[in-house]
């Protein structure tokens, strides 16, 4: 029996697990393969995803994995295709659609994610595949000028253009609005900047007819630009997030998966579990993270199959520490 929209999107998001994000593009891959000296081949790509997707237990604190079209149709060592692996282990596979944030017009240091071209037969082609969710990455930058409404606008009609299209398809989209930690705005800002772009897309959400309760959402979380003089402390960050996302999230969504940003693995890991230790939240709050979880394990690896072992323990220990974060049991003193 195929399990509905909604059964879908709350697996995602179910207690102590989340996602994984294993979504970069070829070129995103690349960058992460040259800090570890390694060449970006398509065979160096599907051995690294292939050591992430075996890690024993994954389906533990995994819920789904997010992956690149490429990565979709590849196989596992043993031939097995990563789809099939993925499912063994309990893990649903998803696929990234949009084509990328492209220059904004009339709109200086502005982007809007394109990709809404052929989506629909896309998006039916990756059902066939066995995609069961897909992510959009919409991207909102803070500047002395920045975002401008028409940013924010044409941003989240996409956005909702394409959760429509995927749930029309029978995918669960994850709707990702990331305002950007880059630049050295205050959290005061962020919070702002953050408020005003949620509201936005949840009304554009909702002018386009998707089902909150069959979808995920992605968001940043309310924190200190990386050059601004004062960072705000933990507590402060989980305060201010869950105090933006009670104001613009109804509560019918199916929950709520942050991205890391760019925050270092043990700081996002920290955060996420000041939110759940704060409590009384109307959806799960759960974490999508990309660096945050494969960081120590790219680093373990550097391409040796001999590091495969030691690659794994590390990104099976992050996933330990965030599934613990999303129930609000995590500790420092746990990393050791």
């Amino acid at each position: 029996m195929s399990l509905s929209l909604v059964e879908i999107a709350r697996a995602m998001v179910a207690p102590g697990r989340g996602i994984l994000a294993a979504d970069e593009s070829t070129g995103t891959i690349g960058k992460r393969f040259d800090s570890i000296n390694v060449e970006n081949t398509e065979e160096n790509r599907r051995a690294y995803r292939d050591m992430l997707f075996t890690t024993k237990g994954i389906g533990d604190t995994i819920s789904g994995v997010i992956l690149y079209d490429e990565t979709l149709r590849q196989k596992s060592a043993d031939s097995t295709s990563f789809v099939e692996l993925l499912n063994k282990n309990g893990v649903l596979p998803g696929i990234k659609v949009d084509a990328g944030a492209k220059p904004l017009p009339f709109c200086p240091g502005e982007t809007v994610t394109e990709g809404l071209d052929n989506l629909p037969k896309r998006c039916a082609d990756y059902v066939k595949l066995g995609a069961k969710f897909a992510k959009w990455r919409a991207v909102i930058d803070i500047g002395a000028d920045l975002p401008s409404s028409t940013s924010i606008v044409a941003n989240a009609h996409a956005l909702a253009r394409y959760a429509a299209i995927c749930q029309e398809a029978g995918l669960v989209p994850i709707v990702e609005p990331e305002v950007l930690m880059d630049g050295d705005h205050t959290i005061e800002r962020c919070e702002q900047v953050t408020e005003w772009t949620l509201n936005a897309v949840f009304e554009a959400l909702y002018m386009n007819r998707v089902s909150l309760e069959g979808s995920v959402l992605k968001p940043s979380m309310v924190i200190s630009g990386k050059k601004c003089a004062r960072q705000a402390g933990v507590d402060e960050v989980a305060e201010r997030t869950v105090r933006i996302l009670k104001r613009t999230v109804p509560a019918a969504v199916a929950g709520i998966a942050f991205l890391s940003g760019g925050q270092s693995d043990e700081l996002a890991t920290a955060h996420l579990d000041a939110m759940n230790k704060l409590g009384n939240n109307p959806w799960p709050l759960t974490f999508s993270y990309g660096r945050a979880l494969q960081q120590a394990c790219l680093k373990a690896w550097r391409g040796s199959a001999a590091n495969v072992p030691a690659a794994q323990a590390a990104l099976a220990h992050r996933g330990r520490m965030n599934g613990l974060a999303a129930l609000g049991k995590y500790s420092a003193s746990m990393e050791k």
